[in-house]
């Protein structure tokens, strides 16, 4: 009897855009690839679950809706002219599906703590090549693209620029999971007014007010969302968590852990170590490794990697207050202090429960503009083609102070 072949392109049912078509074998392949399926081990939006309960959702949902708007938007813009062709579009699909492959586990909090001096973008690209290694350099195209190499230049920015379509996935998945409707953009619109001129990849004029509206969107998904103080607070425990570890790790303390948490505790990972071992390792670590230790690591004779687990595992997290400006230092000393005597801490232990930081965020980047395209052809920056005077408002960085201390 002949051995049936799987049928590889299959339909995947999402609760945002609904059915999902897989739309070759080689697409298919990769999903199935452990690389990938490791996505589905890693929250979208680290700890936004202790503030918004629903906002439960893995890379691996973010990765293929982006596929799906991909698809989609090579689908308008061919219905414009403009020539993409099947190599080209296979190969957007493909940098589009694993532009989030290098996150590690809890997204950012990972990159601060054990892997120093390496992005996620760059961790993504060491997998797109070792996968393109065992598929036969099928993938060389889609690198070019990701890396921005490819002499046509809208191709990239399909990929990473203002309005691209990992930010129409991520805001309106982002914004169904949480239920902050705030960030509920309209993808469809967005795509169905895209266009290219001058090799730019630009919004026809009747986008304009679609636009607006995502950037504005996106402004108050970070200040309610991504940036939420609870948040905040709950990633940075946890980068204090990890950077504890570590530190008893270097003086060789027994820490119950994974073999792949443990590679990164034992061991200095940076950017010029990065090797193969490395990516391997780094493929194995996910979100399960870190909730698996940092439960374990309550009952830990290190009181301080002890309590911080344990304000994670049972959400009794730090107080934080945040402010337009920097807090005084005499404030900061007299929080240090305090902390010391309820806690019993050293000098150096407080560091871990006391600290101040800030941060920013830049609803729109002049520096890489969206061109709004005229009815008479020509390209306009929408900070100056829209009537929205909040529009130019949103050009300047908006910067935050905060400060953790125990209640």
């Amino acid at each position: 009897m002949k051995e049936k072949t799987p049928n590889k392109l299959k339909i995947l049912n999402d609760p945002i855009y609904g059915f999902i078509q897989i739309p070759n074998s080689l697409i298919f392949d990769i999903i199935e690839h452990p690389y990938f399926q490791r996505l589905r081990r890693i929250t979208q939006m680290g700890f936004s679950n202790l503030v918004y309960p629903g906002a439960n959702h893995t890379r691996f949902h973010h990765a293929i809706g982006c596929m799906h708007l991909m698809q989609k938007a090579i689908n308008v813009l061919r219905f414009k002219q403009v020539e993409i062709s099947d190599e080209e579009k296979n190969a957007l699909c493909l940098a589009i599906l694993l532009h989030d492959i290098g996150h590690g586990a809890f997204s950012h909090a990972l990159e601060n703590s054990i892997v120093s001096g390496i992005s996620h973008e760059e961790i993504s690209l060491k997998f797109m090549k070792k996968l393109n290694e065992e598929f036969d350099g099928k993938l060389d195209l889609a690198i070019e693209i990701f890396e921005g190499k490819n002499p046509r230049k809208f191709l990239y920015q399909l990929i990473s620029s203002q309005l691209d379509i990992d930010r129409l996935d991520y805001l309106k998945r982002d914004s169904f999971y949480t239920g902050v409707t705030e960030g509920n953009v309209s993808s469809d619109r967005l795509i169905a007014m895209m266009n290219v001129k001058d090799d730019q990849l630009v919004i026809e004029q009747k986008g304009i007010y679609s636009v607006e509206k995502f950037i504005i969107a996106r402004r108050l998904m970070y200040w309610q969302v991504y940036l939420h103080k609870t948040g905040l607070v709950a990633e940075n425990i946890l980068v204090n968590v990890l950077k504890r570890a570590k530190e008893l790790a270097e003086k060789g303390t027994n820490l119950y852990c994974s073999s792949a948490l443990k590679y990164f505790l034992y061991n200095q990972i940076s950017e010029n170590n990065f090797t193969e071992e490395t990516l391997e390792m780094f493929s194995k670590l996910d979100d399960y490794d870190i909730l698996a230790a940092v439960k374990e690591w309550v009952h830990h004779e290190d009181c301080v990697l002890s309590l911080l687990s344990s304000m994670i595992v049972d959400r009794k997290l730090l107080k934080i207050e945040m402010q337009q400006d920097a807090f005084s230092e005499n404030y900061f000393i007299k929080k240090r202090e305090k902390a010391m005597k309820q806690l019993h801490l050293s000098n150096k232990e407080v560091d871990y429960f006391v600290f101040h930081q800030k941060i920013s965020n830049q609803a729109y980047n002049l520096k890489v503009p969206v061109y709004i395209l005229s009815k008479k052809g020509n390209l306009e920056d929408i900070a100056k083609a829209s009537d929205q005077l909040n529009l130019q408002a949103l050009t300047i960085p908006v910067v935050k102070h905060f400060i953790c201390y125990p209640k």
